[in-house]
């Protein structure tokens, strides 16, 4: 019995230490050089008669190889939602006058499920990490089942490069802090519109001395998911970066939020740029999981006959968005936001000579407060946006800016990330975006509600 009581004190000492660990995030988003640690392994039971093998490190899940040749570890993560978006306006009206219906859904959903292999082969530095997710409330549409990951190599901590799909870094919310969000697999309106989405490409990222990280991609288009390799074209033109300073305390946490617990000001600030030449044939459908259309504020894609004017069609466009966020966390509490700029320009197709350049811009703002440590999170969230586009004009008064707010409550039931009980409100006002993964509807007036239950390990 002493010797039992003596490991379960190492183990305890490793779980409490794990938590604070996973602060850095973990390989799967870019960084392998603050891996967390792992929890106990090979600790006999108390009968003696069974025992227990392999690590567990969260966000990288349970170690099930570890030779000479290589590791491999395997994370799953999946959520069952209640969606009720029922209080929504049945109908809305575009920019063209056209009356569109809105789906008001009720439902329960295994909405995701996501299996992750990653670890090392033959080298420790050359890392793979290899995934298929599926999102079940798109059943029969295209990329509703995904098989994809990326391989990488790991010089130091400046410099390491990578190859495969990996989102776009152009938002703080796709440089890779999936899954660790206020709301369980949704951002806020805002950030939905600007944002690009996963694409194949290349890509390098590290540390600029202790505090700033950067990331660099070259991409084949804004998003990969649902558009063939013919659907392409050959220009390569798709950039983006983002620069992350953490000046006070050189982290920022894992995610939005503040569930570790900050006892210094932790603070962040970060610039991210994304350009792209788009043209029709490339988009995904509007309905597809994880699609980013290019859109105006109204929720039309800019690729609609007639949608700047009479006999004009654009066939190609040129898309550059800008993001400049930042924020704070602070024992507990955390308040951070994220300004958007974005111009379409070089319109190429029927009658596009002389379109002025599109611009819009929209702002996001989120705080929360860890009202029970480790246990209760409470938070606030909304967002505009607005634009100058001449079809949208005759309408501003009656469309007004799209915008949202929500507010929720995580429970975390063991104390940690692995499971959480979500519940959500938001109140959309003429919804932009929208796509049957996520609880906001495509041109969507009213109040929202979901329940979710997420895990992740």
């Amino acid at each position: 019995m002493t010797e039992i009581e003596s490991l379960r004190g190492v183990l305890a000492q490793q779980s409490g230490s794990t938590t604070k660990s996973t602060e850095t995030g973990a390989p799967t988003q870019d960084d392998t050089a603050h891996e967390p640690k792992p929890m106990a392994a090979d600790i006999y039971s108390e009968r003696g008669d069974k025992k227990t093998w392999g690590t567990y490190t969260p966000n990288q899940g349970y170690k099930v190889a570890n030779t000479e040749y290589g590791d491999m570890s395997i994370s799953i993560y999946g959520y069952a939602r209640y969606l009720n978006q029922r209080g929504l306006d049945s109908t809305f009206t575009d920019a063209l006058g056209n009356i569109k219906s809105v789906q008001q859904r009720q439902d329960i959903q295994l909405n995701k499920v996501q299996i992750k292999f990653l670890g090392w082969i033959l080298n420790p530095k050359f890392r793979y990490f290899l995934y298929g997710w599926s999102s079940n409330a798109s059943q029969g549409l295209g990329a509703q089942v995904v098989l994809a990951g990326n391989l990488s190599y790991a010089f130091n901590k400046a410099f390491n490069v990578g190859a495969g799909i990996r989102s776009l870094p152009g938002t703080r919310s796709v440089e890779g802090n999936f899954p660790f969000w206020l709301g369980v697999d949704t951002r806020l309106i805002a950030d939905e519109f600007f944002r690009p989405s996963y694409t194949s490409g290349v890509w390098a990222w590290g540390k600029i001395g202790s505090r700033l990280d950067y990331i660099a991609m070259i991409g084949n288009n804004l998003s990969t998911l649902g558009v063939s390799a013919a659907q392409l074209n050959n220009g390569l033109n798709t950039v983006s970066t983002s620069l992350v300073w953490m000046p006070s305390t050189g982290e920022f946490g894992q995610g939005f939020g503040d569930f570790e617990d900050h006892q210094k000001l932790a603070t962040r600030l970060a610039a991210h740029f994304t350009r792209s030449n788009e043209d029709r044939q490339e988009q995904p459908n509007s309905d597809q999981f994880e699609n980013t259309q290019i859109r105006l504020e109204d929720g039309s894609v800019i690729f609609t006959p007639n949608l700047l004017g009479p006999g004009i069609t654009v066939n190609d466009v040129t898309y550059k968005m800008a993001a400049f966020d930042g924020g704070i966390k602070y024992h507990g509490f955390s308040l951070e936001g994220e300004y958007y700029l974005r111009w379409l320009d070089h319109f190429h197709g029927l009658g596009t000579t002389g379109l002025p350049t599109v611009f819009s811009h929209g702002l996001q703002l989120q705080t929360s407060a860890m009202v029970l440590p480790k246990t209760l999170q409470v938070y606030l969230g909304g967002s505009t946006l607005t634009g100058n586009a001449a079809a949208l004009d005759a309408y501003r008064a009656k469309y007004g800016n799209p915008w949202d707010f929500r507010a929720g409550l995580n429970y975390f039931p063991y104390h940690n990330k692995v499971i959480r009980w979500n519940n959500e409100f938001l109140y959309l006002y003429k919804s932009p975006v929208g796509y049957t993964a996520v609880p906001f509807a495509l041109g969507g007036t009213g109040p929202v509600f979901a329940s979710t239950l997420e895990l992740a390990f």
